[in-house]
């Protein structure tokens, strides 16, 4: 689920999952015959000493040899990379770009779990051009045919473009710098200083985001050929993306990609309706309406218990893992039905007596967000250590076997089969085209000039040697994060982030400033090494697809822009149009405390922590750590069922609501794969898009009616018979 805002980051994506029942009938159960082929792979003895996790990456090369899919493609031609890049694509990437970034933002505001969204982008582009063909044909007018290289364009723009969304920090670092996250951790807090407030403001996040958000499109493409070519890197998501594109292109492909837009059009219109529907009963706003439905009862209630009815989540938990969605009801049950009770009854013993629950640190908020909190870092820093060997250990087995290469290779049979042809043809392609050097380190040293110049002036205690100290080392982990990703699919630029954070916020030091110099830190270095790793994802589908290695840095490039332009303006909507922040609202961004929180803890230490406070984040921190250890070092058929602990920190601070929503997700999809697996694995991304995409289209006529000051009819609203309590 990515990015968790910070889910996202730490976890398998499912579209590998999805992706699985799309090309073909093939089943794992066929591939046990199939090996890789030593010389540019990983053997299974070597993948799984690198990450036991990580199973289905040798999957995805298996099942790209037994399909052979060049071959079908012999009488396509392949148009050149700038007749890749085509006006309508340009259009569908707007569109597609507008409504991921509406939804990305939706989610990182509420519940910071954001599911991938290459695949429904993948086939919404695919869908919305052949529609556009069809039209025009229709029309007596003559149309260029679609290819898989366009197709390919346009998930690549769109997933550029929301993707900034995301590491532009607009629901955490960048929120974190706000009035209201000041607020929520308190003006009496040691170190939360009204000197570390910068409220959002167009006039200084379009600056920052497109002086930090582009540099990481060009930091690594110098290394792409390594990357793609000789080190043979899986990037399990692109992988998928690119098998899931081809089989569009072919006739039994998009053959099963109209079944799949018809179930993602009739989700789509059920959940926007429903949004619609749910609207005239919200009349007095946070407290009225569905989305606070006592469907437990108000005791459960009144300890976030509760189904809200929303599609967005509902949605989510079908694209997640089920181990995902159970981790996060789990999180949910041991936190606000244990934890957070037995806590509030040392009320007057572990802290003071009639403190605001929803915003003093010194009372029982301080244990939600700081456990919360260690749960992050424990579980981010096992993972930041575990990944890093894995790529310092993988690059020293990739240069010791090229070293121990013989000199002449004898001829095998393997060299006639289908899958050294596609793999030659995709790496005579690749090569064919090149993004010149001088761009990419002429557009890094200008792009990198430009943010020593312009970010201290946005942010006064950011010096510009932070800055230069920052992209001098930028470069290192975008290298490490893109490697990583590619053997695992885990993308932790935010846990490079944090680190910045801390380090630099511990630099600038209290006083004033510190915080902000932290905040401002990890959103640089997160927006370079997301990025980074994201093209180097999309360079893995563009060589699978044919698809010009210039097509696809333009298209990310283009993406990129777009999102620095739609990012800013669909959040704005959102700030102006909804109660952002407020404990009652639907909107709390939860991340935004949480980034704060750290770069206070990097400023002050712990020295403002109630009692046993500390304690229990220590135990927390161990417990990620112990049971991220265990999940790698058990088998597979046990692993799978121990909860993830980045997944059960969520609900720690928000509550069990979404959980509850994601869980019913999970079982619609536990219970359709037991009775049809294949129709599950085909069509459940596509309803699951529908769902997430139909309740984010809302947002948009609800804000013009919240502008509009046009309020709902009825204000549905649950009180106890015993003690009424009907809102004013």
């Amino acid at each position: 689920m990515e990015n968790d805002g910070e889910a996202r980051e730490g976890r398998h994506r499912r579209d590998v999952h999805e992706a699985a029942g799309y090309p073909t009938e093939v089943h794992v159960d066929n591939w046990g015959d199939k090996k890789a082929d030593p010389s540019v792979a990983p053997d299974e003895d070597q993948i799984e000493s690198a990450d036991k996790n990580a199973e289905f990456r040798d999957a995805w090369v298996k099942l790209d040899e037994i399909l052979g899919t060049e071959a079908g493609y012999m009488d396509v031609p392949i148009p050149p990379w700038k007749e890749q890049l085509t006006l309508r694509a340009l259009v569908v990437s707007v569109i597609l770009g507008t409504l991921f970034s509406i939804i990305t933002h939706r989610l990182n505001l509420t519940v910071g779990v954001i599911p991938s969204l290459n695949v429904p982008a993948g086939l919404l582009g695919f869908f919305l051009i052949k529609t556009w063909v069809t039209l025009i044909t229709k029309a007596g007018f003559t149309s260029k045919p679609f290819t898989r290289q366009e197709n390919t364009v346009i998930q690549t723009c769109v997933v550029s473009c929301y993707g900034i969304a995301f590491s532009g920090g607009f629901g955490s670092y960048l929120l974190g710098m706000s009035s209201f996250a000041y607020e929520r951790i308190g003006p009496d807090t040691e170190g939360n200083t009204v000197q570390d407030i910068k409220n959002p403001s167009l006039s200084w996040i379009y600056p920052f985001i497109f002086t930090v958000s582009l540099l990481g499109i060009f930091v690594l493409v110098p290394l792409r050929k390594i990357m793609i070519i000789d080190y043979r890197l899986i990037y399990p998501s692109g992988t998928a993306t690119a098998v899931l594109i081809n089989s569009f292109h072919t006739p039994s492909g998009a053959k099963t990609a109209k079944k799949q837009v018809r179930y993602l059009g009739k989700y789509f219109t059920l959940s926007f309706l429903w949004s619609f529907f749910k609207w005239f009963f919200s009349g007095l706003g946070d407290t009225c309406g569905f989305d606070n439905f006592p469907t437990l009862g108000l005791k459960a209630y009144a300890n976030m218990f509760y189904f809200d009815f929303s599609a967005t989540y509902i949605g989510s938990g079908i694209i997640c893992p089920h181990i995902v969605n159970c981790s996060v009801l789990f999180g949910a049950i041991v936190s606000w039905g244990l934890m957070w009770p037995l806590i509030q009854n040392r009320e007057g013993d572990w802290y003071p007596t009639g403190l605001n629950p929803g915003r003093d640190f010194r009372g029982i908020f301080g244990y939600k967000v700081f456990i919360s909190i260690a749960i992050i870092l424990g579980d981010g820093l096992y993972n930041f250590v575990k990944v890093t060997f894995v790529t310092v250990w993988n690059l020293y087995i990739q240069n010791k076997n090229r070293q121990q290469l013989p000199s002449t290779v004898a001829k095998s049979e393997k060299d006639d089969d289908d899958v050294n042809f596609d793999r030659k043809r995709r790496d005579t392609i690749f090569l064919s085209e090149t993004v010149p050097y001088w761009v990419a380190l002429g557009g890094y040293g200008i792009l990198a000039i430009i943010s020593i110049i312009v970010i201290p002036h946005l942010f006064p205690s950011v010096k510009w040697y932070y800055v230069l100290v920052a992209y001098i080392i930028a470069p290192l982990f975008a290298f490490c994060n893109a490697y990583g990703c590619g053997l695992t699919d885990w993308s932790l630029a935010s846990n490079y982030g944090k680190l910045l954070l801390f380090i630099f916020a511990a630099w600038a030091g209290s006083g004033g400033g510190g915080i902000i110099a932290g905040l401002a830190a990890c959103g640089v270095m997160m927006s370079i090494v997301s990025t980074a790793s994201d093209l180097m994802q999309d360079f893995k589908t563009g060589y699978m697809t044919l698809s010009s290695p210039r097509s696809m840095f333009t298209a990310q490039l283009v993406g990129g822009i777009l999102g620095c332009l739609i990012g800013p303006a669909t959040f704005w909507l959102y700030w102006t149009a909804f109660n952002i922040g407020s404990p009652t609202s639907a909107y709390q961004a939860p991340f935004a405390v949480i980034y704060r929180t750290m770069a206070l803890l990097g400023v002050e230490g712990f020295g403002s922590l109630p009692k046993h406070c500390l304690q229990l984040c220590a135990g927390w921190f161990a417990f990620a750590v112990v049971l991220n250890l265990i999940r790698d070092n058990v088998p597979r058929k046990y692993s799978r069922y121990i909860p993830i602990p980045m997944a059960m920190a969520i609900p720690f601070y928000l509550g069990a609501y979404f959980a509850i929503d994601m869980f019913i997700g999970t079982c619609i999809v536990f219970v359709w794969e037991r009775i049809d697996k294949k129709k599950a694995d085909s069509f459940s991304a596509a309803i699951a898009s529908g769902l997430i995409c139909g309740d984010g289209l809302w947002i948009i006529p609800s804000a013009i009616l919240n502008f509009a000051k046009v309020n709902p009819p009825i204000c549905m609203y649950f009180f106890s018979a015993k003690n009424p309590a009907i809102p004013s």
